[in-house]
C-alpha cells in the first residue's frame, strides 16, 4: 500500500468516528496551540520591554544606590531603600566626568494627593534637576520648565504631566494657578507635552518640582534615587561608565578590594540582560506548555489500542488476503500520524488567530506589542506532532502487526 492509499484510507476511517476522532487529537490540539501562543505572546511581551527600555533614549547611563553584581538588578531597583547616592555625586560626575558627558539629571521621587480647589489626585511626582528636559530629550507644551535657580533655591514651582494637568484643570488654564502637594503650595509654571507611557511609567501622570525642593520640603531626606546621564553617542557609553564608576568610587572612599555602594549600567547592558532573561523565560515557558503534547501523545496511544481491538477482525480479514505485518503496522502508524498533523494544523490555526487577538488588544491599549509569529515556531509544531504521531503510533501498530490471521477472524 503506498502513502497516498493509506493517507486516504486513514482519513475515511478518522471520519467514520469524528466525535472519537476529535477527542484523541484534542490534547495535541491544545498543546501546539499552547506553544505557539508562548512563543507569539512571550517574543510579543520581550517586544514590549525592550521598546520601553529604548524608549528611554539609546544614549543612556542610568546610576543607581546599593551594588549589583553585573547580571542582576540593583538592591534599590527590587524596592529596597538604598542612600549611597547624593546630590553631590551627580554634580561631581558632570563637572569631572569624561567630556562624553553631555548632560546629567538626578532624581527623588514621592507619591501624594495633588489639589486645586475641590478637585485632588494621588499621583507621583519628581524632583528633579533643570537638565531634565535635556536628559529625557522632551518638551514644555505650555510655560517653561524650573531653571537652576529655582533648582537650587528650593523654589515652590512645578510643571505638571499632561494627564495631571486635564485631571486637576481640565480646560481651564493652569499656568499661574496655585496648587498644593500634601500641605505645601506650589505654583505652576508649565505644563509637559505628551508623552504616553516610557520606561514602563506613564510620563503623563505625574508632575515636577526642583529636586531640593523635593528633598527639603516634602520628602524630608538628602540622598536622591538615582541618575541618568546621556552622551553623546552610544558608543561612548563603555568609557562614561567607566568616568563615572571611578568618579563615584573616590567620592566614597571606596578601596580597591571593597565592593561598590552603587551601580552604574548602560542603557545597551540592560537590554542585553533584559534579553537574555525573557529568552530563557519564554523557553521554559513553551518547554512547560509541551507537556501538553506528551499527555496528547499518550491520549492517541490509548486510542489506538482501542481501535486495534475494535478492528481485529478488519486484520484478520486483511492478513487473510495477503496483507503482510509491515503493511498492518505502516497503516496503524499513517493514522496515528494523521490524527496528529490534523490535531497540530488547528492547534496552529488557534494558536495564530489568539495570538493576533492579543497583538491587537495590546496594541489599542496603547502597548509598543510587536507581534512576532514565527515561521519556526509553525514548522517546529508540525513536526512535533507528526514525530509525536509515530512515536506514539508504534506500540499501537506493532500490536496490529503480530495479531495471528487466524485467531483475528475468529474473534468478536
Amino acid at each position: 500500500m503506498n502513502i497516498v492509499e493509506s493517507v486516504t484510507s486513514s482519513w475515511k476511517i478518522i471520519a467514520r468516528s469524528k466525535t472519537r476522532s476529535f477527542l484523541t487529537m484534542l490534547g495535541i490540539v491544545i498543546g501546539v496551540m499552547a506553544v505557539i501562543i508562548v512563543l507569539s505572546v512571550g517574543a510579543g511581551a520581550q517586544s514590549l520591554i525592550l521598546n520601553q527600555v529604548k524608549s528611554l533614549g539609546s544614549n543612556l547611563i542610568g546610576v543607581l544606590p546599593g551594588n549589583s553584581e553585573k547580571d542582576g538588578p540593583p538592591a534599590s531597583a527590587l524596592g529596597i531603600v538604598v542612600t549611597t547616592l547624593t546630590y553631590e555625586d551627580g554634580q561631581d560626575i558632570l563637572k569631572n566626568g569624561c567630556d562624553c558627558i553631555e548632560s546629567l539629571a538626578m532624581y527623588a521621587t514621592g507619591n501624594d494627593i495633588i489639589s486645586y480647589g475641590n478637585e485632588s489626585i494621588t499621583t507621583n511626582y519628581t524632583g528633579t534637576t533643570a537638565s531634565y528636559i535635556d536628559v529625557e530629550e522632551t518638551e514644555v507644551e505650555s510655560g517653561h520648565f524650573f531653571d537652576a535657580e529655582e533648582e537650587k533655591t528650593s523654589a515652590r514651582v512645578a510643571v505638571l504631566g499632561y494627564e495631571v494637568k486635564e485631571n486637576l484643570f481640565g480646560t481651564e488654564d493652569a499656568l499661574g494657578k496655585r496648587i498644593r502637594i500634601d500641605k505645601t503650595n506650589f505654583n505652576v509654571i508649565g505644563v509637559m507635552k505628551e508623552r504616553g507611557v516610557s520606561g514602563f511609567q506613564n510620563q503623563d501622570n505625574q508632575l515636577f518640582i526642583p529636586i531640593s525642593t523635593a528633598q527639603n520640603l516634602l520628602l524630608g531626606i538628602d540622598h536622591i534615587n538615582y541618575i541618568r546621564a546621556k552622551v553623546n553617542t552610544p558608543e561612548n557609553a563603555a568609557y562614561a561608565v567607566e568616568s563615572m564608576e571611578q568618579i563615584l568610587r573616590d567620592r566614597h572612599n571606596i578601596g580597591v578590594d571593597e565592593v561598590d555602594d552603587f551601580s552604574v549600567r548602560a542603557l545597551s547592558e540592560g537590554l542585553d540582560a533584559i534579553s537574555s532573561i525573557t529568552d530563557a523565560l519564554k523557553f521554559f515557558l513553551v518547554a512547560i506548555s509541551a507537556l501538553a503534547l506528551v499527555v496528547g501523545g499518550f491520549g492517541i496511544m490509548n486510542i489506538m489500542l482501542a481501535t486495534v481491538q475494535e478492528r481485529t477482525q478488519e486484520i484478520g480479514l486483511r492478513k487473510a488476503v495477503g496483507a503482510k505485518s509491515r503493511d498492518i503496522t505502516f497503516q496503524f502508524l499513517i493514522e496515528s500520524v494523521v490524527i496528529t498533523f490534523v490535531g497540530g494544523s488547528i492547534g496552529i490555526i488557534l494558536g495564530v488567530l489568539i495570538s493576533v487577538a492579543v497583538a491587537v488588544v495590546a496594541q489599542n491599549m496603547g502597548y509598543s506589542w510587536d507581534l512576532v509569529i514565527s515561521p519556526f515556531s509553525i514548522i517546529l509544531a508540525c513536526g512535533v506532532s507528526i514525530g509525536i504521531g509515530l512515536i506514539f503510533g508504534i506500540v499501537p501498530a506493532n500490536k496490529a502487526s503480530k495479531l495471528s490471521a487466524m485467531e483475528a477472524l475468529r474473534y468478536e
